[in-house]
């Protein structure tokens, strides 16, 4: 392009080109593929266009090119010495990361760009730039998000791992005649839970709330072989709730000689309205195993309940309960029949 390039031999466009196809930089490759397109009389804007780079990249290099060659297209950073985010510094930000300011003799309990550089400093020497610490962090993947509230079980550590290793046997060796199900309850909320979306620059997505909350709430059972779920819907979450679904559980499984259930301690799923069903000819089929206190991570039918908020709950428009629950049972019958159609 007269004016951007100085004139070129024919010596030096070969040198230049046979360089490029040497050239294994990615970012030196697309200074070399600037000036190669500026050589083939393209204009900047269609240079621009074509390597997918500001207009402005374009003159930069191009002038870096006629004051110093293919020399100045070669990143001057390389002077600067060793680099400072090494891969030491990542495994050091990595690990403070994963912890807490408090962690570190800090009063602000979460992170902040200007407390992980004054951190890491202490830990490792090094003090880069706010705008370095955010490139950093996209290096080691990490990302801002909610904590996850939690409550610790209360029972001692060797006693939850033997109640849980009981229930993985129980599942590694459940016998062909035998079913087991992760069992647990949830609640539908016609006031929408409100959750993460992608919205465009300058946008405030608004979710339309009823005003006036009103419940309805599921019982489910989630086949531990095949994933299928079983459920039952409920205005209160009480006794009769989990009774129902005990009951739907025989109906499903006319064949088999014993149904394992395991669940949480939740007070409707012990009381004696169920210790007195579990007594008849047909409760001597069911057999309930609670799992440790406060331990949702480890019942599996949780995550389908996730799903189901993900999928259906979450920012939802319905004005009526009736509207929101045809859509609850929609996603999980086409659940169960994507379900099917795999295992066939």
């Amino acid at each position: 392009m007269e004016g951007l390039l100085p004139p070129l031999r024919a010596c030096a466009k070969e040198r230049l080109m046979r360089n490029l196809k040497k050239c294994r930089d990615a970012k030196l490759r697309v200074r070399y593929l600037i000036i190669v397109n500026l050589m083939q009389d393209r204009s900047p804007m269609q240079t621009a266009a074509v390597m997918q780079v500001h207009r402005s990249t374009v003159y930069r290099v191009a002038a870096r090119f006629r004051e110093w060659g293919e020399s100045g297209l070669v990143d001057r950073r390389e002077d600067n010495g060793s680099r400072r985010v090494d891969d030491a510094f990542l495994g050091t930000l990595h690990e403070v990361v994963a912890g807490t300011p408090l962690d570190y003799d800090e009063l602000r309990p979460t992170w902040t760009l200007e407390l992980l550089v004054r951190t890491l400093a202490r830990r490792t020497g090094v003090k880069i730039h706010i705008s370095t610490m955010s490139v950093a962090l996209r290096l080691i993947r990490a990302r801002r998000g909610r904590p996850k509230p939690t409550v610790g079980c209360p029972w001692p550590k060797a006693r939850k791992t033997q109640r849980l290793r009981l229930i993985r046997r129980l599942i590694a060796n459940l016998p062909a005649d035998e079913v087991a199900l992760w069992a647990d309850e949830v609640d539908i909320h016609l006031n929408p839970k409100i959750g993460l979306d992608w919205m465009v620059y300058g946008q405030q997505k608004q979710v339309l709330t009823p005003g006036q909350n009103e419940k309805r709430y599921l019982a489910g059972a989630q086949d531990v072989r095949t994933r299928r779920l079983v459920w039952t819907e409920g205005d209160h979450k009480n006794s009769l709730l989990f009774l129902w679904l005990l009951w739907k559980l025989l109906q499903a499984y006319p064949e088999a000689r014993v149904i394992h259930v395991i669940l949480d301690n939740y007070c409707i799923h012990s009381t004696q309205q169920v210790k007195l069903a579990l007594q008849t000819e047909a409760g001597q089929r069911l057999r309930l195993h609670f799992l440790p206190p406060y331990c949702p991570d480890d019942n599996r039918i949780e995550r389908t309940w996730e799903d189901l908020h993900a999928n259906v709950t979450r920012n939802h428009r319905c004005r009526k309960m009736t509207e929101l629950m045809r859509n609850v049972r929609r996603y999980l019958n086409r659940r169960n029949r994507n379900l099917h159609c795999t295992a066939a």
